[in-house]
């Protein structure tokens, strides 16, 4: 097909606004699907989670046919955890469409995902949805489009995806507005030799392998071509080269421009890096055609994790099938980022990077449904900056501090840590800096003061605060992220009655005060309940978690401390007290003495069952400790 009759874009908004179902009905306007088919309400979110939540959770490209022009279109998530899948889709599209509730207006996740719409330089569509709700204030909403997109109001497009009214203006605005494909090489520029074409998403079947997303931005890619990834160097053959319509349909090439699948045949979704450029020679001999010569196509960011947690099986004996269960999900989850850990209190397990507490959510869940596994996840942890002293510094930055005042004593290095277990020895490095985020709140006027209070309260620094509307303000926060993964969005939803929404996105590390909170079981550190936060945060929690592991911990026949423990400080302690066993009770009627004898020799006993005795933490403390 030529490429002016080619479009690719995407649809983006906040959460809950209406997008896969807008995308249900552009599929069936077009004939892609038919009414009869619709098993569900969202045909684009395929996971049962997806279905069950309301939300999308991965990114999905379909083929539409409208008036002569193929439309590939990208479904992509609204919540802020997965923008990273949003940022993969703008990397593969010339438009967008900015979906907004006509209800609830412009929100913080809108704001994002248009900035980097911009970025890309994408064509933006505006879509007001949900006119037919009586709610609905459509002038309202239109004015807060205009004054973000600086657009001429004639250009948003009122739809209801509900009601099918006005649905088809969309399409046409497609075909008109959004630019034909960007690529590389056209009918009047010499010959190019080599087919390009972005990896932006993978996915593993088990019967085929790994299934990469593509677009194509030089030449065609034909079944049977052998095709090298630049980044990893991996040789393939196309096996099979696919179109979503919905269901997986096979063709014989991927035209120029276009966006389609491509059958690897690899065993592991590390050889198909999201982000790698497929590359092929054109009219050159293979041995004369060098990988290395040739120019990655530049697509988006490499994915960062910002919070890290460990994955233990409730029973220890099940890891052979927690590991399997992993490595299957690692295959389609391209954002997860998987080590190996080892807990003496838990065994072994994982350490895990995700990009938000939905993630780390969506993760544990997965891992339930599909694959069985009943799992614990320890307490979620940001990554810290430390700065480390000199090795030969170090020796003496215990009996001197005037050192650090000499400039040849200033050679330090900087490591990232995002297991406590892994933090130096206090006298190793000479201060913590944890990631600061940019906080983004939009909330209804009557509810500013709550929210700035707390904002405040967890630390966080005021920058800006800027009327959306006569009714609606922004705040912009500078926060620490330790503050945000607990429960701070739920503490903005409960302030604001679920009007307010949260975006944030990391911008620097900042030195501040933090420490090592470890906790003592019969004198016996637990590396799994190990946290790094800030001094004035290890107050409130050293207290809760002695207190709550008190509760959880069962009796055993001689008494049990729990120490909380900052820089090997004892800072709170909780005792267990023993089990007592009536040892007397078969001694009715005897005489008092042989009664003390039988008491001192079971003291003795508790005595030497203190010191060697074991405390066998239960699986179930974990699980209770974490919800509290």
């Amino acid at each position: 097909m030529e490429l002016n009759k080619i479009r690719n874009f995407c649809i983006i908004a906040h959460i809950d606004h209406g997008k896969s179902t807008l995308a249900d009905r552009l599929l069936e306007i077009t004939g892609t699907i038919d009414k009869r088919d619709m098993k569900n309400s969202q045909m684009l979110d395929t996971m049962e989670l997806e279905q069950e939540r309301g939300i999308t959770i991965k990114l999905q490209p379909v083929r539409m046919n409208w008036k002569e022009y193929q439309m590939n279109i990208i479904d992509t998530p609204g919540h802020v955890d997965f923008q990273y899948e949003v940022s993969r889709s703008l990397a593969s599209v010339e438009g967008a469409l900015l979906i907004v509730d006509a209800t609830q207006g412009i929100e913080a996740q809108t704001l994002s995902n248009v900035y980097m719409a911009i970025e890309n330089d994408l064509d933006i569509i505006p879509v007001i949805n949900k006119i037919d709700l009586p709610a609905a204030d459509v002038e309202k909403v239109s004015e807060e489009i205009v004054n973000l997109l600086g657009c001429e109001k004639s250009e948003i497009i009122p739809v209801s995806a509900k009601s099918w009214e006005n649905v088809e203006a969309i399409l046409e605005a497609v075909i008109e507005r959004v630019s034909e494909p960007q690529v590389y090489n056209k009918w009047w520029d010499v010959v190019v030799d080599e087919c390009k074409a972005l990896v932006f998403d993978s996915q593993y079947d088990p019967y085929r392998g790994v299934v990469s997303y593509v677009k194509v931005f030089q030449w065609e890619i034909k079944k049977w071509d052998s095709l090298t990834f630049l980044n990893t160097t991996k040789k393939i053959e196309a096996l099979d080269v696919w179109y979503f319509s919905p269901q997986y349909t096979s063709d014989d090439k991927i035209e120029n421009g276009a966006i389609w699948y491509v059958v690897t045949g690899l065993k592991t979704i590390r050889d198909a890096k999201v982000g790698d450029t497929i590359w092929k020679p054109e009219n050159i001999e293979w041995p004369k055609a060098k990988p290395e010569d040739a120019s990655p196509i530049e697509g988006f960011w490499e994915v960062t994790p910002f919070i890290y947690a460990g994955i233990f099986a409730m029973d220890s004996s099940e890891y052979p099938l927690l590991k399997d269960a992993m490595e299957k999900l690692v295959l389609n989850d391209s954002a997860l980022f998987v080590e190996s850990e080892v807990s003496p209190a838990l065994g072994h397990g994982y350490r895990c990077g995700f990009l938000g507490l939905l993630h780390l959510d969506i993760v544990k869940e997965r891992l339930m449904r599909e694959f069985w596994m009943d799992v614990i996840m320890t307490a979620p942890q940001v990554t810290y900056r430390v700065m480390l002293l000199w090795d030969k510094l170090s020796e003496y930055s215990r009996y001197s501090a005037e050192l650090l005042k000499n400039e040849k004593w200033q050679k330090c290095t900087r490591i990232l840590v995002s297991n406590p277990e892994d933090l130096p020895n206090r006298e190793r490095y000479l201060y913590i800096e944890e990631p600061i985020a940019k906080v983004e709140i939009i909330t209804p006027q009557a509810y500013v003061g709550n929210l700035m209070k707390l904002s405040q309260d967890r630390r966080g620094i005021f920058k800006n605060q800027t009327y959306i509307d006569s009714d609606r303000v922004m705040l912009t926060y500078e926060l620490p992220m330790n503050e945000l993964i607990w429960d701070f969005y739920d503490e903005i939803k409960s302030l604001s009655s679920w009007y307010a929404s949260l975006n944030y996105e990391f911008i620097r590390y900042s030195e501040d005060d933090l420490v090592k909170l470890e906790i003592l079981i019969a004198e016996e550190k637990v590396d799994a309940l190990a946290f790094i936060c800030h001094r004035d945060q290890s107050r409130y929690l050293w207290g809760k978690i002695c207190a709550n592991l008190k509760e959880s911990i069962p009796k055993a026949l001689f008494t049990i401390k729990i120490q909380a423990v900052v820089w090997a400080d004892v800072v709170w302690r909780e005792n267990i007290s023993a089990m007592r066993k009536d040892v007397t009770a078969k001694l009715y009627g005897w005489d008092i003495s042989r009664k003390k004898k039988l008491l001192e020799k079971q003291k003795k006993w508790k005595k030497k069952m203190k010191q060697f005795g074991k405390v066998s933490l239960p699986s179930e403390a974990f699980v209770n400790l974490l919800k509290k």
